[in-house]
């Protein structure tokens, strides 16, 4: 996110009429959101419409909603695979026109050796950095004291590596940070961008918690996921009599792997602070912890995802950060930029009417065969939708399997808020586990092991950290100590799986997954509650493998395995 913009909004006469305009402009796009919807498409099919892609399809004679929707199905990652495959090779012609190159590649989850490649050309980057602007000076707006403080800011790099072509992949959260000038960076910024490119996970969350314990005039913790927030916070207080030795001596520790050109350069920065190191010192010896909120204590908002399974970490982040505000980022995905919250404490934010092209099915057609799709200004307060993406990097009409329910409206444009990702993904901390990996990966276990499941179903817990259950039926036909090795290889065969699954439980902020027995017969009856409450017949019941969101966990737990124990879990 561009913040220098923004403060500089905020504290002087030109840049602040600049970026003023820029949220007036918003607001008036929000006014007549059919309009701003249709100069938006337009623009797209114009810009990327000569691509390869573009011609094939028609989409550059197309000039409306009607024609556009008559070149493309509704579609997803699949379908594009094999042009982003040409764009990784190097060919910008596959997906983009000429006056729209491409910048990177940002990786979203999925199998570790399919992982999804989602475009970053000129177009997408400028409009996920002016709805950055859009959410900041609104948010800043009302927390104009923390203009004038630091930001915690939690970012990945942006050059993992590259693909066939010598494109960077990696994080756009990353790319955004690193075009702001060095001044910038050290000006408004407690975490150096070199934190980012440090590979060991526990070692990079020292780095960036050495930086920022050090530095008391934080006024902004922002990170897209609650759970970081928890586990940095947890981790600088495990970690404290180092951190505060480090802080006192002007040094980085030896202790953790940091290679040695971005130790150098963290190092060069450092110098003693043994009048922070005493305070943090009586903080400790005060609370017993080394919490943000003590040492952080002029912190004004935090800006974090809160909407979905994240709402269920904000009584445990308090404890660490106090009662503080937040400030919605906002759902944005790898795919684009989807709303921008205006008020704090809510997850309800007006869609980004001026970034991409959206249109929604509604959730109850959702998988028909011909299902309506809504333009934004067609949805209805209280109804569920999926939302599909047209976005400026080549993806048209793009299912990215969110699930949000229209709230109300600002002006013409609907107020949305996240509620989980589709019937057959789970998502705690960003992982986004799919029905897939769960089959393949209970597939994979119960084959090397030689066991035979018949029904079982995978849901998320939760818990500090939260996890995953295995549930399957009661058998005598093997041992504990079978269970056990299942539970552990399901577990490793989904870290193969499924990239982000495989970082969240290296760093601890998901737990080893559990395998739980049920009394026999429960599938039995799972599947006569679940066709009553649908009104399906038997022959169109199909056995769900995993139970994506914990509302449903916990009543399926609550019903079905009231007290059960746990008979297995991954080491």
């Amino acid at each position: 996110m561009d913040i220098r913009s923004t403060l500089q909004s905020l504290a002087g006469t030109f840049p602040r009429r600049r970026m003023r305009t820029l949220g007036r402009q918003f607001l008036a796009a929000t006014a007549d959101c059919r309009t701003a919807q249709q100069t938006v498409l337009r623009d797209l099919l114009k810009l990327n419409g000569n691509s390869d892609f573009g011609r094939e399809h028609g989409l550059d004679r197309a000039t409306n909603t009607e024609e556009f929707r008559r070149c493309i199905q509704v579609s997803d990652y699949e379908y594009y695979r094999p042009w982003i495959e040409k764009l990784k090779t190097g060919h910008q012609a596959a997906m983009l026109g000429p006056d729209n190159p491409l910048l990177m590649f940002t990786l979203s989850s999925g199998t570790t050796a399919d992982t999804k490649f989602i475009p970053v050309s000129r177009r997408f980057l400028d409009d996920y950095r002016r709805g950055w602007k859009t959410w900041a000076i609104f948010a800043y707006d009302d927390h104009f004291v923390a203009t004038g403080q630091k930001i915690v800011q939690f970012v990945s790099h942006h050059e993992q590596f590259h693909s066939e072509g010598g494109t960077p992949c990696g994080n756009i959260s990353g790319l955004a940070a690193r075009m702001q000038s060095p001044f910038v960076i050290r000006f408004m910024y407690t975490i150096p961008f070199e934190v980012a490119r440090i590979e060991n996970a526990e070692a990079k969350y020292y780095a960036a918690m050495r930086a920022g314990v050090a530095d008391g005039r934080v006024g902004t913790v922002t990170t897209a996921n609650p759970s970081t927030l928890l586990h940095v916070a947890r981790f600088a207080d495990k970690h404290r009599e180092t951190l505060i030795r480090d802080i006192s001596d002007g040094t980085l520790s030896s202790e953790f792997e940091i290679a040695g050109d971005i130790r150098t350069e963290l190092t060069r920065r450092l110098k003693p602070q043994r009048r922070r190191a005493a305070e943090l010192e009586r903080i400790v010896e005060r609370t017993g912890h080394l919490y943000p909120k003590d040492y952080w204590d002029n912190t004004q908002f935090l800006a974090v995802w809160t909407g979905g399974s994240c709402a269920a970490y904000f009584e445990s982040v308090r404890e660490c950060f106090g009662d503080l505000p937040t400030r919605d980022h906002g759902l944005h995905a790898s795919e684009g930029r989807m709303t921008i919250p205006l008020e704090d404490n809510c997850c309800d934010g007006v869609l980004d009417v001026m970034s991409n092209f959206f249109e929604f099915i509604p959730a109850d057609e959702y998988g028909t065969q011909d299902p309506t799709v809504l333009e934004a200004h067609q949805l209805d307060i209280d109804t569920d939708y999926y939302i599909l993406l047209t976005t400026g990097s080549g993806l048209y009409r793009y299912d990215i399997c969110d699930v949000v329910r229209c709230t109300g409206f600002c002006g013409t444009t609907p107020l949305l808020r996240f509620l989980h990702k589709g019937a057959h993904i789970a998502n705690l901390t960003g992982e986004k586990i799919s029905e897939s990996q769960i089959v393949e990966s209970v597939r994979l276990g119960a084959d090397v092991l030689e066991v035979e499941l018949d029904q079982f179903t995978a849901m998320p817990v939760w818990g500090e950290p939260p996890g995953y259950r295995l549930v399957i039926e009661e058998t005598g036909a093997s041992s504990l100590s079978t269970w056990d090795r299942l539970a552990d290889r399901v577990d490793r065969s989904l870290q193969e799986l499924n990239m982000e699954y495989r970082e969240k439980r290296s760093t601890g902020r998901l737990a080893p997954l559990q395998l739980t027995q049920i009394p026999a017969g429960s599938w039995s009856r799972f599947a006569s509650k679940r066709r009553q409450k649908s009104g399906g017949s038997l022959e169109q019941y199909k056995h769900p493998c995993l139970i994506p969101d914990l509302e449903s966990s916990n009543a399926f737990l609550r019903d079905f395995a009231p007290g059960s124990g746990l008979t297995g879990q991954a080491t």
